[in-house]
């Protein structure tokens, strides 16, 4: 024999791996050379570090452990006490292996925010499946999906940002004026606002009963909140969203067919000085839900896409119809009812479109005598349509007449209240 490890084998902290025996020469050093002493250390040797202990564990331990250990989730002593025994047992290695082969398909840890569009999504599939025997009627799909994603961002926030501050913005006579509440004030402001087409359609209006004839969004909105002892808080929500289900359920069964019920959507409804048929009220709450919610996801640093480009479409839409009108009440002329001038209105983007808008009278404008032209992005005419830019500072490329332009653009901004 050649020393205490056999012939042959090389042991890196043996001193005289050779046995003392170095023909040819010195003895060479270990490749691992054992410590010795530091210059830190005082001149004192290394202390040996003592063997790292073994647990003891039985079978059934052990095989409970399995999980974990594919998961990398046990102690140091626990893993090697484990990898001993899968060297021994068939049945847990095998287990064992599986077990890792399932951690590789975990996914990894998403965010649990859902999607503002997974329930249009859902519908959708379902529907092309089986339609609705009650359908929402199309100018009414716009408002169901803006409460439902409004709804979402309610769900997700805590009880004390309902008490964040938010300031309402709209214009009056060419300025911008504003309103300080909360998040629960501005859901407040909402069902006071619906209530205008439950009104109108037979059910509970939310200023209670009998509710003060003629009052306008604004009016109907202070007296809200006047009636309330407290300033609002998250219980604010439940009577909104009730309301507005309410709504939803209301105006499809209308559309069904169902007695006395106006399915076209024509049924007047009266916001204070002037009307809107059902339809076009619906896509005018809508467009209001979107741009309070936005207004919320800003006080609460909540991230808030715009809305489906279908649903923005028949915004726009609705503002570019009621834009000659407004023009009329700027001018503080009633519309003659004849086609003249006209302003080609461009909006780009998702939901976008083109739109000739009559200046001086009538609903339609003419092609012939197209004065101006104005393009701007459909978010951007929107938030100006909602008050929330100035004319001037809406980015639009523009040529043509320029006072033609200014008026528009001015008439667009008027659109928006409180």
């Amino acid at each position: 024999m050649s020393g205490a490890h056999g012939p042959g084998r090389f042991d890196p902290f043996d001193d005289d791996p050779d046995g003392g025996q170095h023909p040819g020469g010195p003895a060479d050093a270990p490749r691992i050379p054992t410590p010795r002493v530091s210059v830190e250390d005082t001149g004192r040797p290394l202390p040996d570090l003592p063997a790292p202990e073994r647990l003891v564990l039985d079978h059934r331990v052990l095989k409970s452990l399995l999980g974990a250990w594919a998961l990398a989730a046990c102690s140091p002593e626990e893993a090697a006490a484990v990898d001993d025994h899968l060297g021994d047992c068939g049945t847990c290695a095998e287990e064992a292996l599986r077990l890792r082969d399932a951690v590789g398909l975990l996914h990894a840890e998403e965010s649990l925010d859902l999607d503002p569009l997974l329930r249009s999504r859902v519908l959708e599939g379902c529907l092309t499946r089986r339609p609705a025997r009650i359908p929402v009627p199309a100018w009414a799909a716009p408002y169901d999906a803006e409460t439902a994603r409004l709804d979402a961002l309610l769900q997700d926030i805590g009880d004390g940002e309902w008490h964040a501050p938010v300031r309402l913005r709209w214009y009056e006579q060419e300025e911008q004026v504003s309103r300080r509440t909360t998040v629960a004030g501005v859901i407040a402001h909402l069902t006071s606002v619906d209530g205008l087409i439950a009104r109108a359609i037979g059910l509970d209006d939310p200023l209670g009963t009998p509710a003060p004839d003629g009052l306008g969004p604004a009016a109907r909105t202070e007296a809200y909140w006047t009636a309330s002892h407290y300033p609002p808080t998250r219980a604010v929500r439940a009577p909104w969203r009730d309301q507005s289900h309410s709504l939803i359920r209301t105006v499809s069964f209308a559309g069904s067919g169902a007695p006395g019920a106006d399915g076209s959507g024509q049924l007047p409804v009266p916001y204070g000085d002037f009307d809107l048929a059902l339809r076009d009220a619906m896509i005018d709450r809508a467009f209001e839900c979107w741009i309070h919610a936005g207004d919320i996801a800003d006080a609460v640093d909540y991230p808030y896409e715009p809305p489906a480009p279908r649903h923005l479409n028949r915004m726009i839409d609705l503002a570019a119809r009621m834009l000659p009108g407004s023009l009329a009440a700027r001018r503080g002329t009633a519309p003659p009812g004849e086609p003249g001038r006209s302003l080609r209105l461009e909006v780009e983007g998702a939901g976008g479109g083109e739109w000739l808008i009559a200046l001086d009278g009538g609903t339609d404008g003419s092609a012939g005598r197209q004065v101006a032209h104005v393009a701007l992005d459909g978010v951007e005419f929107c938030r100006l349509a909602a008050g929330h830019v100035s004319p001037d500072e809406a980015a639009a490329g523009q040529v043509g007449d320029r006072v033609a332009i200014r008026d528009v653009l001015s008439a667009t901004a008027a659109l928006s209240r409180m």
